[in-house]
């Protein structure tokens, strides 16, 4: 009777799984005691059948008996049912507290203040976020089942309610807790992948203008004119790559504009960079108009030494038809060296008209 009347229920659902097995152990010995308590019954009626002397003595002791059994098999009713709510009790606070342990760990994971240095890196946690995201989303429904146990434990042992609502309010607080850190969390990664995102954009497109640069400098002035043509061609071809990077550089201006505009953490950064970016592009293009100048400058004076030259050639030959001294010695040969004189002349004109 002490066993079933203890109101030892455990502080843990291990100590109440041992005191069910102890208590599993005292019904195996109460089952084999029932058959002891037939027995006497069953005496005791061949007893009183047989008319014993002390009947009255016999039924009473039978009664006590009998009595002290049902009210100990009552008892260990009672003890079963004490011992199960308690357990289901203890399994709610093991399981709150398992909960509440893996939300703490995963929410020392969500309060770091590393959100990368470099684009990859910040991929890489953000990555990791939306791992942790997803079992946060799987967590949320063993939240809600642990609330609803809560609220049916609550109305099936009103004893142990209000330490139930503790637990309860305390899984609550710390699953809004961890859902407030994902969140925030989740936004300072985007935040700093949109600045990664334009800061290597940034580097990418100077570094690109940096070599235009290089490509546009690094031709020396031609020394002919198929030389100077060559030149404007390939600085045309540059001209065709600049415009073809128009895009990229407007794409880099309105992330930086979007990361001003939403009063990034790094907008002083972003705004120094924006007119790096502008002077930069800038430059290109001022360098790239300047060398057009002198590239055709080049050209003009390449033609110029061509066509100066083609007119001392052509002079020179004219000069020894001039010296000529050879007048004709008959009317055919007069007439002949007149007409060769006439179409001289007519190619002097030509001349004199490309020399002015």
């Amino acid at each position: 009777e002490a066993i079933v009347t203890s109101e030892e229920l455990g502080q843990d659902l291990e100590h109440v799984e041992v005191l069910q097995k102890k208590f599993e152990e005292f019904q195996t010995d109460l089952a084999a005691h029932e058959e002891r308590v037939n027995e006497v019954n069953q005496f005791a009626g061949k007893l009183i059948q047989e008319q014993h002397p002390e009947e009255e003595l016999i039924k009473s002791k039978q009664d006590e008996v009998n009595a002290s059994w049902q009210r100990l098999k009552g008892l260990a009713l009672q003890r079963q049912g004490k011992l199960f709510g308690a357990a289901e009790v203890q399994r709610f606070n093991r399981d709150v507290d398992e909960t509440i342990s893996w939300i703490k760990e995963k929410g020392q994971l969500m309060a770091s203040d590393d959100f990368g240095r470099d684009l990859a890196s910040v991929q890489a946690l953000l990555r990791k976020h939306e791992g942790l995201e997803r079992d946060l989303a799987a967590l949320e429904d063993k939240v809600k089942a642990l609330c609803a146990e809560a609220d049916r434990l609550q109305q099936s042992h009103p004893i142990n309610a209000s330490q139930i609502q503790v637990k309860r309010e305390e899984l609550i607080a710390n699953w809004e807790q961890i859902r407030t850190l994902a969140a925030e969390r989740h936004a300072r990664l985007n935040d700093s992948y949109r600045l990664q995102r334009f800061l290597a954009d940034f580097r990418d497109l100077t570094s690109w203008v940096t070599e235009m640069k290089a490509l546009i400098n690094a031709d020396e002035l031609a020394n002919d004119v198929a030389g100077a043509e060559a030149l404007l061609d390939r600085h045309q071809e540059h001209k065709g790559e600049i415009d073809a990077h128009e895009d990229s550089f407007k794409s880099a201006d309105e992330s930086g504009q979007a990361l001003l505009a939403a009063g990034h953490y790094a907008s002083d950064e972003v705004k120094e960079k924006l007119n790096i970016l502008s002077s930069e592009r800038s430059a290109l293009l001022e360098l790239w108009e300047l060398r057009r100048q002198q590239y055709e400058q080049c050209m003009d004076l390449q033609l110029f030494y061509r066509d100066t030259e083609q007119v001392d050639n052509w002079m020179s030959k004219q000069e020894a038809f001039l010296l000529n001294e050879d007048l004709g010695d008959s009317l055919d040969s007069v007439e002949a060296l007149l007409k060769k004189h006439e179409d001289f002349e007519k190619s002097l004109s030509a001349q004199e008209e490309k020399i002015t």
